[in-house]
């Protein structure tokens, strides 16, 4: 009897004990990690090509007491377009490199007045250029300043002239590998062609380019 009554006083004070020890405890709750919202990036840094197609206005400088028989003034507008290829470095928030272009034109001008030739168009433009501007990710804000070649028939003669281009642009980027953009070109030519008069030309392309 003493036997069972020291039993049953262990398995009462064990009891509670071991109910307890079956609870699970209660688990902390759990925090989401806060969600931050990154700008895309992209990095610049290869080389490209592609197209441009545009409009270009081009002007000789050719005042009227010094026209003669035989001499040419453009003052006309026209379609513009062509190739382009380059390379440009990224240096995270600005970016530089260079870049040729070529255009072929249709810019000319008809004049009825006798003292100046009826025919005559401004065939190409080329440029030759350093590119440089602001890297904001996805879109690159950039100059341009170089030298430029234009090919022209001037009075039934082909005639060419190297002169200076600038000008002002942007691209961006729809696709890593793909950018579509836009800027706006001066060209100078001082003496075209050795012939006493300088030459402008002005031209607004739009471009897409190809990134590898």
């Amino acid at each position: 009897m003493k036997k069972f009554l020291l039993t049953a006083a262990a398995v009462s004070v064990s009891a509670p004990a071991f109910a307890g020890g079956l609870t699970p405890a209660p688990a902390e709750p759990v925090v989401p990690a806060p969600v931050v919202s990154v700008a895309p990036v992209s990095d610049w840094t290869g080389g490209y090509a592609g197209l441009q197609l545009g409009y270009g206005d081009a002007a000789l400088d050719i005042a009227d007491d010094d026209l003669e028989a035989g001499d040419f003034e453009i003052n006309d507008g026209g379609v513009v377009g062509g190739v382009h290829a380059g390379y440009l470095w990224d240096f995270g928030r600005w970016v530089a490199g260079g870049e040729a272009v070529w255009n072929a034109a249709n810019i000319g001008d008809d004049d009825d007045d006798d003292t100046v030739v009826e025919e005559g168009t401004l065939d190409s433009i080329a440029r030759l250029q350093f590119k440089g501007g602001y890297d904001a990710g996805r879109t690159l804000i950039y100059g341009t300043l170089g030298a430029a070649h234009a090919s022209a028939e001037f009075d039934g003669d082909d005639v060419s002239d190297t002169g200076w281009t600038a000008g002002l642009g942007v691209d961006y980027k729809v696709r890593e590998n793909i950018s579509v953009g836009g800027g706006v070109y001066y060209h100078r030519f001082d003496d075209f062609d050795d012939r006493g008069f300088d030459a402008e030309a002005t031209t607004v392309e739009a471009d897409v380019s190809f990134h590898f």
